[in-house]
């Protein structure tokens, strides 16, 4: 009678080792599986930002050289406000290149090229209606990335 007692004790015993062992490699997988899905929105969070950031400040640059090219031109400075607009379009660039990588969403891919594509034209505006239209254009271009992105980085 005491072996029996002592082998269901040892039965017991074991069974509940891999029923705890169980438990905690589920809850460990579902640790990792959390801490991957923060990481991965907290780069796209990054990346986002980055990129919604770097094309204000193109779209800002571009904005200015249009005004240089036709309100206030000196050949002095048109080096400068060129240089400063093609180094705001290659961080742009760069942080789209970041957005790109990290996002699945053929779709959000397609409004953020798109979004810097008509910023790049922004400084072609023939005129001053034309140039008010493009700079409205494009603002809402950028707004409506950020709403877009929003959907990835939601907590």
């Amino acid at each position: 009678m005491e072996a029996i007692a002592s082998v269901i004790a040892v039965l017991g015993t074991l069974l509940g080792v891999a029923i705890t062992q169980r438990f905690q490699r589920r809850a460990l997988q579902r640790t990792e599986e959390f801490a991957r899905r923060e990481k991965m929105r907290q780069e796209r969070l990054d990346a986002y930002s980055a990129y919604a950031g770097s094309l204000v400040n193109y779209r800002r640059s571009l904005v200015h050289r249009w005004f240089f090219e036709h309100e206030q031109r000196t050949d002095e400075e048109e080096v400068d406000v060129r240089r400063r607009a093609y180094d705001f379009r290659s961080q742009a660039q760069d942080a789209l290149f970041r957005v790109e990588m990290l996002t699945d969403d053929e779709g959000l891919i397609a409004q953020a090229r798109g979004a810097f594509e008509r910023i790049s034209l922004v400084h072609k505006a023939q005129g001053r209606d034309e140039m008010d239209a493009r700079r409205d254009e494009t603002r809402r271009e950028i707004d409506d990335f950020v709403k877009a992105a929003k959907a990835y980085v939601a907590g």
